[in-house]
């Protein structure tokens, strides 16, 4: 097993336990404790854990969001897939909402310039990379601007999409579970997801499989409100396959 998968796999095992501990995956590895060490380091440096003594602890158990940036260097390959999946979904003409997340910004950058397009964004990055496009009319949601994510959230972006009407809204989440939805960390951002989902005729949401069986503070969503998934091969298929009887399209990347 290469250290990215290993390390994947270790993030997973933290996410669904709450915690990892050194000797525990030295053993399931069959690796040395000093190279577990190091797989830690790299996912702290990644901004998705926190060591701890004897392991490391998930981030979101600490109540701590990773930064954009931080949030961006995860899962590159895969999200990169995903956003190339999901252009297909974009429609020939109308209106579209790109939501904010790494995975939605990397498709922001893919739209296509040939199409007569109108892009609804909370984004502050999105909103950039689509600013002189030809072709796109571009719609910016305003509001008290969030750093973390760098989206517009609160009353203002909540006024401006209660009239909006679009095609498809491409969404993020930091989790979805078959028990408890899409959720968020944080109560602001969670409001303008759903109003997102309220203007859309229909909605894809983008989310590697680090966010599958995950769950955050805030729900802004149940998996009747999703109708397309993109995801990456690194799902666990029992998940997905709860998620697609639950009515959603899953398409695997």
């Amino acid at each position: 097993m290469y250290a990215e998968e290993r390390q994947r796999a270790i993030l997973k095992q933290a996410r669904r336990n709450g915690r990892v501990d050194v000797a525990t995956l030295a053993a399931a590895f069959e690796i040395t404790s000093e190279t577990v060490r190091r797989d830690l380091t790299a996912l702290e440096r990644s901004g998705v854990v926190r060591r701890v003594h004897g392991g490391a602890i998930p981030v979101e158990r600490q109540g701590i969001e990773p930064g954009l940036d931080a949030r961006d260097a995860v899962m590159s390959a895969e999200k990169d897939r995903i956003a190339a999946a999901a252009l297909e979904q974009i429609p020939d003409g109308g209106a579209i909402l790109l939501d904010a997340g790494t995975t939605v910004g990397r498709l922001a950058n893919l739209v296509p310039s040939d199409r007569e397009l109108t892009v609804v964004t909370p984004s502050l990055p999105n909103a950039c990379a689509l600013a002189n496009r030809p072709g796109v009319t571009l719609m910016v949601v305003g509001g008290r601007l969030r750093g973390h994510t760098m989206a517009s959230v609160d009353g203002w972006a909540l006024d401006a999409l209660k009239d909006t009407y679009v095609e498809v809204a491409f969404l993020s989440t930091s989790g979805l579970s078959v028990e408890r939805g899409l959720t968020t960390p944080d109560t602001a951002e969670a409001m303008v997801k759903r109003a997102a989902i309220a203007s859309a005729r229909r909605t894809v949401l983008l989310a590697d499989h680090t966010k599958i069986g995950d769950d955050h503070f805030a729900r802004f969503g149940d998996l009747c409100d999703v109708d397309t998934l993109i995801t990456d091969r690194g799902a666990e298929p029992r998940e997905l396959d709860e998620i697609g009887r639950a009515g959603v399209k899953v398409i695997i990347v």
